[in-house]
């Protein structure tokens, strides 16, 4: 399936020319009817305040380990985006790749190895249709931040970093030393690459989660 063209053409002609990769047969597709996922559990007290939903582009701050009662749905479909080989990226991934093996997420890969790629590849992820598309690497949010807005009715997240302006699909879940917001902005000085653990990530992956499952979105999720 393809995904609406954006408005620019230049980025028009990027996402004509995205094609589905993986191999994937008929039967393996994500073609067949998916029921739409649900949120298994629910979040304990603390991880937002329960009398107010946060304003769009909030920051909240959950108390820690209360979104561990939350879990996808059986088989929530999800892309992972990445781009890079920085060792903040694959940390990033391979927390992905062990919370979809926890949950037993359905998980498909798609990496760009070249500007002229990022574009392409969020496009080729919105066109699998997937119930959750989760990025990572700070190449990748500038072209976000490009697309996303024109594809309201999907929901990204984006871990160890988070775009400037974010739409209500857009939710981030990030630490102090993850702190990329773009080219434009630059690098905050407290950014450190030390500070991208396994264990960090791996809370702000299952943060970030569940917070898109209970549908507080478009917020940035701040783990400790």
């Amino acid at each position: 399936m393809r995904s609406r063209l954006l408005p620019a053409c230049t980025l028009a002609a990027a996402v004509a020319t995205a094609v589905l990769v993986g191999g994937c047969s008929s039967g393996d597709d994500w073609s067949e009817p998916h029921p739409k996922p649900s949120a298994v559990g629910t979040l304990s007290p603390g991880f937002s305040d329960p009398t107010a939903s946060p304003a769009p582009e909030a920051t909240i701050t959950p108390r820690p380990a209360s979104w561990d009662g939350v879990r996808p749905s059986e088989d929530y479909r999800v892309v992972l985006l990445t781009a890079g080989k920085d060792r903040q990226t694959r940390t990033v991934v391979s927390a992905v790749e062990s919370w979809a093996e926890e949950v037993h997420a359905d998980l498909r890969t798609l990496t760009a190895t070249k500007p002229d790629q990022f574009i392409p590849r969020i496009s080729e992820a919105i066109g699998m249709r997937p119930d959750l598309i989760i990025s990572a690497g700070n190449d990748l949010v500038d072209p976000l931040a490009v697309v996303t807005a024109n594809h309201l009715d999907q929901q990204f997240l984006v871990v160890g970093a988070e775009l400037a302006e974010p739409t209500e699909n857009v939710t981030a879940a990030d630490w102090t030393g993850a702190s990329f917001r773009g080219e434009g902005l630059g690098m905050s000085s407290s950014y450190d690459p030390a500070t991208f653990t396994s264990e960090r990530a791996g809370r702000a992956v299952r943060a970030g989660v569940a917070a898109v499952l209970s549908d507080l979105t478009g917020i940035v999720v701040w783990v400790a």
